[in-house]
């Protein structure tokens, strides 16, 4: 009987070891690329989709999406004409704190209220309000630790507000601005003194693209996508080390994506390209192609392995697998319509923009595959004329985060559950 009792309690540490967690401190996850290292998801889903575990109703309105940490989740809404960072308990979606950070942003027939994703670090939330408001708070309470405006650094607000979600490393926020005293400004994460602005990296229109970093040729640098340019800033001073032009118009959105020297981006719209570019040693910038098989409006693309996922604007209203290397279409497929998508334990997570389905892709060059579909049950009444559903999904430690306006679920994605492997 003990040896049995024995084997079976091994047994369950084994599964529930094999289970990898992964908490998503920021927008597009720990590296900001869409991409989660985590295992032990369901590879198929019930006819009738996951299990939703709770429902959380009042957020309040906007497009925030969640970062998730140490048993919390934060987000972004606007109630009674202000805009709140929020702090949910990520068991039950019950309510913490809220930090009031901004008047609401007005944006007529697209939506009201916040767009970003708030970031994580060091015991301490950063987030951008709608209206450009860069706030800093104790993770713990709520308190605020200090705060700023994009206008105070000279930034122009943009068509559809601010949108952009703070890049937070070694002690120092990073955000756009823009403007001409600087696209680029760093902050001391703690006290909120202004380091630098990038005086010699100045934009009219930055658009709607959050910062990404890497290291390359020796620095930390920052990458960043606006309307007309793509550069390169060195961390440190934010001085200028390179840039490109960028054929974009309306509203310039998805991150660059960072393999190694090649960054990749793209946009949506009449002008709108996918573009893989290589940066040299001396900072050179070589155009390795610019095409339009994966013009994507805002719904995001994923790097998984040599192929890039998406939802293509310009190719027919398609899903898009991508040769990442040549550029080239390798399938387009209608499936579920326009979207946004972020991958996990080898599927993508589709959500449709329109009706709300949601799928489980097989992120494979040979063809689009369902592993399942549901419908997102919990839609809101309270979309502006044009709005949709636009918050990307999250996928953090076996659960599957989805949003419309002030509705924002939970669903259970984990292949390993605590009671049954234990017994």
């Amino acid at each position: 009987m003990m040896k049995t009792l024995t084997t079976a309690l091994f047994l369950g540490t084994l599964s529930l070891s094999q289970l990898r967690a992964d908490d998503w401190p920021q927008w597009g996850g720990p590296n900001r690329d869409h991409f989660s290292k985590e295992s032990g998801l369901l590879q198929k889903w019930p006819e009738a989709g996951p299990k939703r575990l709770w429902l959380s109703e009042n957020l309040g309105l906007g497009y925030s999406g969640p970062a998730i940490s140490g048993g919390r989740i934060y987000i972004m809404g606007a109630r009674d004409g202000k805009e709140f960072l929020i702090a949910l308990n990520e068991k039950d979606g019950k309510e913490i704190w809220a930090a009031e950070m901004s008047n609401m942003l007005q944006n007529g027939p697209w939506g009201e209220g916040p767009r970003g994703t708030p970031t994580v670090a060091d015991g301490r939330v950063y987030a951008i309000s709608g209206k450009g408001g860069l706030i800093a708070v104790e993770a713990n309470d709520g308190k605020v630790a200090w705060k700023t405006t994009m206008g105070e650094l000279g930034g122009k607000e943009q068509n559809w507000g601010y949108t952009e979600s703070p890049l937070v490393e070694n002690g120092v926020v990073y955000c756009t601005p823009g403007g001409p005293k600087g696209a680029v400004a760093a902050f001391d994460a703690r006290t909120g003194e202004l380091k630098w602005q990038s005086k010699d990296f100045t934009v009219p229109n930055t658009h709607y693209a959050s910062l990404v970093a890497t290291d390359l040729n020796g620095k930390r640098q920052l990458i960043r996508l606006t309307e007309k340019k793509l550069a390169g800033l060195d961390a440190k001073d934010g001085s200028l080390l390179w840039q490109v032009d960028y054929p974009g118009k309306v509203a310039v959105i998805p991150t660059p994506i960072i393999k190694g020297n090649k960054i990749y981006v793209t946009a949506g719209y009449d002008t709108g390209a996918s573009k893989l570019i290589e940066i040299d040693a001396q900072n050179n910038v070589k155009e390795i192609y610019q095409n339009r098989v994966l013009a994507n409006h805002h719904g995001g693309v994923v790097l998984v392995g040599d192929h890039v996922y998406g939802f293509g604007e310009a190719n027919r209203g398609n899903w898009v697998c991508q040769n990442f290397a040549t550029g080239e279409e390798v399938w387009a497929e209608k499936a579920i319509g326009k979207g946004a998508v972020v991958y996990a334990d080898n599927r993508l997570y589709c959500i449709s923009e329109d009706k709300g389905i949601v799928a489980l892709v097989e992120p494979s060059p040979k063809k689009w595959t369902e592993h399942g579909r549901f419908t997102l049950e919990a839609q809101s009444g309270k979309k502006s004329k044009n709005g949709r559903i636009w918050t990307h999904p999250v996928v953090a430690n076996g659960k599957l985060y989805l949003r419309d306006q002030e509705l924002f679920s939970c669903y259970d994605v984990s292949s390993v559950t605590k009671t049954a492997s234990i017994q």
